[in-house]
């Protein structure tokens, strides 16, 4: 799985940042400039870790024979696990060090470990997944080229749409279709699938959004999406294979409890932007604002590693990030 060249993985020492600006206790490595930084979110998973890397590692590695594939790092993020995750992850890195490296968080929850890992990021392109890798890894191409690519702001995996294979409890389908319904009647998004362990954005989306995401745990994914739409950044959905694991360990009562909490918190959000809007103190038009909505059809740059999947499909094409991709890099 090291076949990833040097070059590709090259870091100036300029560009390592301080563990105490950016919340983390403990560092493997530091970020390098790569197409995409993928992050595995991890608390007390001392005994599937292992598997996830090894299997996502060769997955990505296999793909890299071909000159259309991205460059690529997977970033171990431990939220303050109370097992032996990070002895594993210290293992883990040393055995691959050209494309893994890990941070330690000493506070619990996803989104504190995923804004600290994203926003010390050099990448093009932020994404993460479930460690469980409940989503069919062979999307990766799809998530990552359509940003890439320059055809939207942020790519989600969606298990609610026609095309997407699903495979999970009634009562998993039951908590996520109506948590869906909510929001999109509560709070008038349009995305189908907030919850999805399997998202990407540019950047320069990153760049925007983090500031202004509060929550730090489980409730991080929705509020990501519904600023994202405030902002009319492009949010690209994937069909996707999903298959649920029978070791999650969410805690389903006190998610449900703190997610209508964040929803009534971003329903006041929302007022207060269309409030803005109303008497004329709105935020500075976007750059993905100020231009009309042309659509790009996206090549094939990506077809070997899962964009033929997708169809070829046709993108709303943002130009927050448009002036800066090279398709195929």
């Amino acid at each position: 799985m090291d076949s990833i060249t040097t070059e590709q993985h090259r870091t100036s020492q300029d560009d390592q940042p301080t563990s105490s600006h950016i919340g983390i206790a403990e560092r493997l490595g530091y970020p390098k400039h790569v197409d995409a930084d993928i992050v595995i979110p991890v608390y007390n998973e001392e005994h599937t870790l292992d598997a996830c890397i090894q299997k996502l590692g060769g997955m990505l590695a296999g793909h890299l024979e071909s000159p259309k594939a991205f460059t690529w790092n997977i970033i171990i993020a431990d939220n303050a696990s109370t097992d032996d995750t990070w002895k594993v992850a210290e293992r883990l890195c040393a055995m691959h060090p050209a494309f893994l490296r890990a941070v330690r968080i000493d506070r619990k929850g996803r989104g504190a470990a995923l804004k600290a890992s994203w926003s010390e990021s050099l990448a093009r392109v932020v994404a993460y997944m479930d460690v469980d890798l409940s989503t069919d890894i062979n999307y990766t191409g799809a998530l990552i080229g359509s940003l890439l690519a320059g055809g939207a702001d942020v790519a989600i995996g969606s298990r609610l749409l026609s095309e997407s294979d699903v495979t999970r409890s009634t009562k998993r389908e039951f908590i996520s279709r109506t948590y869906n319904l909510m929001l999109r009647t509560y709070l008038g998004v349009t995305f189908h699938d907030a919850q999805c362990g399997f998202k990407a954005l540019t950047a320069r989306a990153a760049h925007i959004l983090l500031p202004k995401v509060e929550d730090n745990e489980w409730f991080f994914d929705t509020e990501l999406l519904v600023l994202a739409e405030m902002r009319h950044m492009n949010i690209y959905e994937i069909p996707v294979t999903w298959v649920e694991d029978s070791d999650s360990r969410v805690n389903i009562p006190d998610t449900v409890s703190k997610d209508l909490t964040g929803m009534r918190r971003m329903r006041r959000t929302l007022r207060m932007e269309r409030s803005g809007l109303e008497t004329g103190h709105s935020r500075p038009r976007s750059t993905a604002d100020r231009y009309s909505r042309q659509r790009y059809q996206l090549s094939s740059a990506y077809s070997s590693i899962g964009w033929d999947a997708q169809g070829q499909h046709e993108l709303r094409g943002s130009l927050i990030e448009l002036a800066n991709v090279k398709v195929g890099a």
